[in-house]
């Protein structure tokens, strides 16, 4: 019932998602004029790295939801031993990788800031909140890793109900990786 209840929650979601797509193709077919100096100000480089990021923290967290249907809450070998890492090991890394992209936006934000994009235009009222919308997202998604870690630390027994946890919560995160790849192409990528 979780898992169905997370998926109905997460279409929700996809509708929000689905507005800012629009806003931002309406936009951009109204305001065309200022879209290509809008776009002159986007670090594709560094966005890419940032992207890749993310991505590869969804991989991380897969690991973590393997672990976690073994139910195998902890390492069970030496921390650089990465095929006995259990679901703590595997969901920090993921909080962590998720961290970083968000230190990557933030850093992403200044630098437009500074480079005079701000929200004030048409382009950069998009940009920064669908943008804006998707980090909000990640870190709801950082904080429920934090519930995941915690949960499995102060379980005495991993069971079913922990397992699951930390399935639904590798739904929500799948699903903001998968919302960001689509973003960036349409923000970073489409001309």
């Amino acid at each position: 019932m979780v898992s169905v209840g997370t998926i109905v929650w997460l279409a929700s979601e996809l509708m929000f998602f689905a507005g800012l797509f629009a806003m931002y193709f309406t936009h951009r077919s109204v305001n065309s004029d200022q879209w290509p100096a809008g776009v002159d100000y986007l670090n594709i480089p560094f966005s890419s790295v940032n992207t890749l990021i993310l991505v590869a923290s969804s991989i991380t967290c897969q690991m973590g939801v393997w672990a976690a249907e073994r139910f195998q809450p902890r390492r069970t070998g030496g921390l650089l031993d990465v095929r006995r890492w259990g679901v703590v090991e595997w969901m920090t890394l993921t909080f962590i990788m998720g961290s970083v992209f968000i230190g990557g936006q933030v850093f992403e934000y200044a630098e437009l800031y500074q480079s005079g994009l701000d929200i004030s235009s048409s382009y950069g009222s998009v940009f920064f909140i669908t943008t804006g919308f998707h980090g909000i997202h990640v870190i709801g998604g950082l904080i429920a890793f934090l519930f995941v870690i915690a949960r499995t630390f102060a379980a005495q027994r991993y069971g079913h109900h922990e397992a699951t946890t930390a399935i639904v919560v590798s739904y929500y995160w799948h699903f903001v990786d998968v919302v960001w790849i689509a973003l960036f192409f349409m923000i970073y990528i489409i001309q």
